[in-house]
């Protein structure tokens, strides 16, 4: 489980300071809300470790976060940009996800890629699939990464209705099935309703139920 217990922090000595508390459990979708610029990006980079918090709690399943540099913390992160590598593959692009030493395990990136109903599609290029399918091949990559904690930031708002709804149907499975606690940040009051257990709303620089 996710915990943060007061967590602040401010731009600037005389900035009034974001306060956050919440917790996001294993197995379920919670997610956070709330209009552009009110901190939301804030808090992904404090749970990620590229800000540094002035006071509160940050633990992960009981382990403190705080000390922790972003590249030794438990979590994935998938973007509203796929942030895949449009010459190679979608099986090269989920490679990335293993360590060098791993990346030539065909059988198991091939079986991330079949996890996310793409296991045809391994040897396309990036830049031939569509916006949903670069997706599930963010999330196969994800797979690889093993990691507790997803952070998901804006992952659907390029996505037309259709697909929109198969990613997010695979999210919340995917989930559920690897006993993720998975943060969402979106805009979108559909996709919150549509698979997010727990509900914040972040308002006048405070984090609060909805």
């Amino acid at each position: 489980m996710l915990v943060l217990e007061d967590l602040r922090f401010g731009y600037g000595r005389d900035a009034l300071p974001y306060r956050f508390s919440m917790t996001a459990p294993r197995g379920a979708v919670t997610a956070i809300s709330g209009a552009s610029g009110s901190g939301k990006s804030t808090l992904l980079d404090l749970i990620a470790g590229f800000l540094t918090p002035e006071a509160g709690r940050l633990t992960m399943d009981g382990v403190d976060l705080v000390p922790l540099p972003p590249e030794a913390r438990p979590l994935s992160i998938l973007f509203q940009s796929d942030a895949l590598f449009d010459h190679l593959s979608a099986e090269q692009n989920v490679a990335l996800g293993l360590p060098r030493a791993r990346q030539g395990e065909r059988e198991t990136i091939r079986a991330a890629l079949g996890e996310v109903g793409l296991g045809h599609l391994d040897a396309r290029k990036a830049a031939a699939l569509s916006g949903g399918e670069r997706q599930r091949v963010a999330l196969a990559r994800t797979l690889l990464r093993d990691r507790p904690l997803l952070l998901l930031d804006e992952p659907f708002s390029a996505l037309d209705d259709e697909t929109r709804g198969s990613v997010r149907a695979l999210v919340q499975r995917l989930t559920i099935e690897r006993n993720w606690a998975t943060l969402l940040v979106s805009h979108n009051r559909d996709d919150v309703e549509a698979i997010a257990k727990r509900r914040y709303r972040l308002s006048e620089r405070v984090l609060a139920e909805d």
